[in-house]
């Protein structure tokens, strides 16, 4: 059963709405340049907090896991990035990031293995990394893409293939930090943590995209192959997929569309793959035992 909040609070339109991660608070994000949190307890809800700093649209709201806190981030056009934290049920902003110099357009926190990071993806061609430990922020910022990010997606913390492999039980120490980001150069880059140096480099490009690439998402699961999806104003998504034996070489199977693609979304085991576009439908797509995708449901408004 669907619950409607059909009272938002909100005088503009809402751009991004994300519950927390025991579903219990929902976090929505508005061209009015505002942050609302709701309680959700059942079929109810109410309003709690608006958060307010931003100087123009916000696009993205994202929860950090709670063994951080109450932890949520905020994105918009205006290119700040800012951290609030609940503590003692007051929400307060504890992190001001304003180095982007155009919107930022995502951002996403990793697994909670590798640590409490905040991936940054921004118009001005920049990701930033945002950290938090030791009880302070950190930050990083590299060029990306020229044009401009379009999107950021995280690696599993656990490398393709260790769960059927006997020998990784080292726990934390082996969490990777790897990320995909998606440009309007038409390109793929995959971007490893190099723990000696503290700093991020492009492992792997990925090509084929002829538009800009719109999103792309890291499939979440961790058995014996890896899997990117990438949605582009091409009307092509793409699936990449490298296995642990060939770690650098990346396969792409082509869905052809007839529209615009915008997003492309994982199911939580990874194996069912959600694209929308410009028509205003949605497709389900799963990979058959032969290795071919297939859709498997089309939901039309």
């Amino acid at each position: 059963m669907a619950q409607v909040i059909s009272n938002s609070g909100h005088d503009d339109m809402i751009h991004d709405a994300v519950l927390d991660y025991y579903g219990r608070r929902l976090a929505t994000c508005s061209s009015d340049r505002t942050i609302k949190i709701f309680e959700v307890e059942g079929e109810t809800h109410r309003l709690t907090e608006t958060l307010k700093g931003h100087e123009g649209a916000v696009w993205c709201v994202s929860w950090a896991h709670p063994k951080y806190g109450n932890i949520l981030a905020s994105a918009g056009y205006d290119g700040k990035v800012f951290i609030w934290r609940e503590q003692g049920g007051q929400w307060q902003k504890v992190f001001d990031f304003a180095l982007h110099t155009a919107s930022v357009n995502i951002v996403t926190w990793s697994p909670h293995e590798s640590g409490c990071l905040l991936a940054c993806a921004s118009s001005d061609g920049s990701v930033s990394i945002l950290e938090f430990a030791d009880n302070s922020w950190t930050h990083q910022i590299f060029a990306a893409h020229g044009i401009g990010v379009n999107a950021v997606s995280w690696a599993p913390s656990l490398s393709a293939g260790s769960l059927v492999s006997s020998s990784n039980n080292q726990g934390n120490k082996d969490a990777v930090r790897r990320f995909v980001t998606a440009g309007s150069d038409n390109l793929l880059k995959i971007w490893d943590y190099n723990s000696s140096t503290k700093t991020y480099s492009v492992s792997t490009t990925l090509t084929g995209h002829t538009d800009w690439v719109r999103d792309v998402a890291w499939a979440p699961t961790i058995l014996q192959k890896s899997y990117i999806a990438s949605a582009s104003q091409d009307k092509t998504v793409r699936i990449w997929t490298t296995d642990p034996g060939h770690p650098g070489e990346w396969k792409s199977t082509v869905l052809g569309f007839e529209a615009v693609l915008w997003r492309v979304s994982w199911s939580l085991s990874g194996n069912v793959l959600a694209v929308s576009g410009g028509d205003n439908k949605v497709t389900l797509w799963k990979e058959n035992l032969r290795g071919e995708w297939e859709c498997v449901k089309s939901i039309e408004e």
